[in-house]
């Protein structure tokens, strides 16, 4: 295999676009207007579209964090954290915005204050040497319907991430 092909085998970038079957997402950064931006995940894609937008890519399994926030001159009018799982071929996938196609999306939270409390969640993740794209997507789903219930997730430790890591790779 040569070239292109074996680029596209590995699902790594060509230089003429994504990988097949890659997630792609649109950032816009206005400042104090429109900010949206990619908290934790491993990009695979990534084309500067003009000085205030850019897309990246996220293959196929790959868990990811979008947060948006915009504002206007009254103040802010959207606050969003999604985690989201980028989709292989045929899978069923949710849709949201600036997401193409879309995706398996774990955790779904708007209003600024639950917003930082996810951010915090993530922090405490990092805070235990953990990668946040590494960590079981039922944890994201756990935290997605505490919080969306008002109540409080339990934290995610090294021992669940240790048993979710050994049943990932036994698991066919």
């Amino acid at each position: 295999m040569t070239g292109n092909a074996a680029f596209r085998m590995r699902g790594r970038p060509l230089p003429d676009g994504p990988a097949p079957f890659t997630t792609l997402v649109e950032l816009t950064w206005i400042e104090k207007r429109i900010e949206n931006w990619i908290r934790f995940g491993r990009e695979s894609y990534e084309q500067k579209l003009d000085r205030r937008r850019r897309l990246v890519g996220f293959a196929p399994g790959t868990i990811f964090c979008l947060v948006r926030w915009a504002a206007n001159e009254h103040g802010t009018i959207i606050s969003r954290v999604d985690i989201v799982r980028a989709i292989d071929r045929g899978e069923p996938f949710q849709t949201l915005p600036f997401v193409r196609p879309g995706g398996d999306i774990l955790l779904k939270i708007d209003g600024w204050p639950k917003v930082e409390r996810v951010l915090r969640i993530v922090d405490a993740i990092e805070a235990q040497g953990i990668d946040p794209a590494e960590v079981s997507p039922d944890h994201w789903r756990h935290v997605h319907n505490r919080l969306t219930a008002g109540l409080e997730p339990r934290a995610y430790t090294a021992i669940q991430h240790k048993a979710f890591l050994l049943r990932r790779r036994t698991a066919p």
